[in-house]
């Protein structure tokens, strides 16, 4: 535990720590509307605010926040209006913010690629205090929003149409999803990277998805596996000096292969078992009904 004595391992942990929580967190409701790479498109978007950063000599977190929001709102707004070249659209939004990232920061006064790679993949020695600071910010938003609003954003991920229905405002609740994905984004950068961050948004909440069958015990599920493999993850770079963004994303993938193998039996099992009431229920025996706790959320 002697990591525990340097501040940089400290702040890295911290941060770590936030990301495992946040990442799964927005990452669930993504799933739930088929949105998944929606975190990738981001990272692209926000390496020009990174580049801005550099290039303004300003915090490039806060930057990267800022453009990564607009970028959130902007693919938004094209698909809700898209159509045919929504696609297109999107396609040139993401690469054009990972052209101009790169172009940015090398414009920047003594910047150059490598400056890019550690927001690109991660890096622990390079979390400062004043990252730790935005971070435990950003990421107390992310768990405002996706806690404080679980139901609303739960109905409108599942069914748009029932949720205006029933009078909830769609079109600002979807755009609260993407403005806290692109902070999330922000939030998972200086662990993770950029470009990896999407598998944290996504792989936990997958893999708690073969063990768990209502919302609720996914959302806790994948938070707790994203916290378990963010620090597990970051420690292990620490002893092998190995990038922590691929040691993490590596690390959540292996778990969820291991829940994937746990989960067959469990899964037959309950097969056998709604195959057996169904049984009963036709027969007409008494006190054989199906109980909330094989309804799948």
């Amino acid at each position: 535990m002697e990591f525990l004595n340097y501040a940089f391992m400290q702040r890295a942990l911290l941060a770590a720590a936030l990301v495992g929580v946040t990442a799964p967190a927005v990452g669930i409701y993504l799933v739930q509307r088929r949105q998944a790479l929606m975190g990738d498109g981001i990272g692209h978007v926000a390496m020009t605010g990174v580049g801005l950063g550099f290039l303004l000599s300003t915090s490039p977190v806060w930057m990267a926040t800022a453009v990564a929001v607009a970028g959130a709102v902007v693919m938004e707004l094209i698909r809700w209006y898209g159509r045919t070249r929504g696609d297109i659209a999107l396609a040139m939004l993401f690469y054009g913010g990972m052209a101009g990232g790169v172009m940015l920061i090398n414009l920047a006064p003594g910047g150059s690629n490598a400056n890019l790679s550690s927001y690109l993949f991660g890096s622990l020695s390079t979390v400062s205090d004043d990252d730790v600071t935005a971070i435990c910010l950003l990421a107390a938003f992310v768990v405002l929003v996706t806690v404080g609003l679980r139901r609303q954003l739960f109905a409108v991920s599942q069914d748009e149409e029932f949720a205006r229905v029933t009078g909830l405002p769609v079109r600002a609740l979807n755009l609260l999803t993407a403005v806290t994905a692109a902070v999330t984004v922000t939030v998972a950068m200086r662990v993770v990277g950029l470009l990896l961050v999407s598998a944290l948004m996504v792989v936990p909440v997958a893999a708690a998805q073969q063990l768990t069958r209502s919302f609720a015990a996914t959302f806790a599920v994948a938070v707790a596996i994203g916290v378990g493999v963010t620090l597990g993850g970051t420690v292990t770079s620490y002893y092998q000096d190995v990038p922590p963004g691929a040691t993490i994303v590596l690390l959540t993938i292996g778990v969820f292969m291991v829940l994937t193998l746990l989960a067959t039996p469990l899964a037959r099992r309950r097969a056998r078992l709604s195959a057996a009431r169904d049984t009963a229920c036709t027969a007409g025996v008494p006190g054989a009904r199906t109980t909330s706790d094989d309804v799948t959320v």
